[in-house]
């Protein structure tokens, strides 16, 4: 998944969870930031970040954050609709005879619905930014909605579905996620009664640049 454009800046503060401010060569700007959740180890003052000016009409900020670089010098990837676009390009060179995204089960919209021959699967898709000590853990703030979806996808599993959880690690040098028990117990513990269903956990590791992000398995 590539950017259009990306202007590098340094970040200074986040008001609030939806935007920034940022230096551009001197000059402070209000940018949108990709990513509700607290990412509260990435945007330290002074940090390096990277923009995208989508220009879209009607816009209250000309830029989006997209990507940081943390104090250990590792650049991650934030942009919180970057892990499904970049999955639906590698499904794209998988042999599924259907693919469709945002595809409604039960009462959620799942992320992916797939068909191959005589087999339907589900997947639902995680972008994961947290990151300690080598490891990615999942969220960084509690989600009532991942839960939910995992609940989803177990009952898929049970009627006949072969289903999957799939973890977009948007930073390199991890490969395994695991749950962040102490921020949302309930999600960890959905996670947990998954593995023992069957539902399928996947990483998927990511090469980062600050233009780019791309699924390396």
């Amino acid at each position: 998944m590539l950017y259009d454009n990306i202007t590098r800046a340094t970040f200074l503060n986040r008001p609030n969870r939806f935007i920034a401010e940022v230096d551009i060569e001197g000059h402070r700007e209000t940018v949108h930031v990709k990513n509700t959740g607290r990412c509260r180890e990435l945007l330290i003052p002074g940090c390096e970040v990277w923009l995208t000016a989508p220009d879209s009409p009607g816009r209250k900020t000309k830029y989006d954050l997209v990507a940081v670089r943390k104090y250990t010098g590792v650049l991650f990837n934030i942009d919180s609709q970057a892990p499904n676009k970049v999955v639906k390009e590698w499904l794209s060179e998988k042999d599924y005879d259907k693919i469709i995204p945002e595809y409604t089960y039960g009462n959620s919209r799942i992320d992916f619905y797939m068909e191959r021959g005589e087999d339907k699967f589900l997947m639902e898709v995680k972008g994961c930014t947290l990151e300690r000590e080598g490891m990615g853990y999942f969220p960084d703030a509690p989600t009532e909605r991942g839960a939910k979806h995992i609940r989803e996808l177990i009952k898929a599993k049970e009627s006949g579905f072969k289903a999957a959880l799939a973890f977009v690690i948007q930073m390199d040098g991890v490969s395994e996620v695991k749950p962040n028990k102490e921020t949302d117990p309930a999600f960890a513990k959905a996670m947990d009664e998954a593995k023992k269903a069957g539902v399928d956990i996947l990483f998927l590791r990511c090469h980062v640049e600050p233009q780019r992000l791309e699924i390396i398995d």
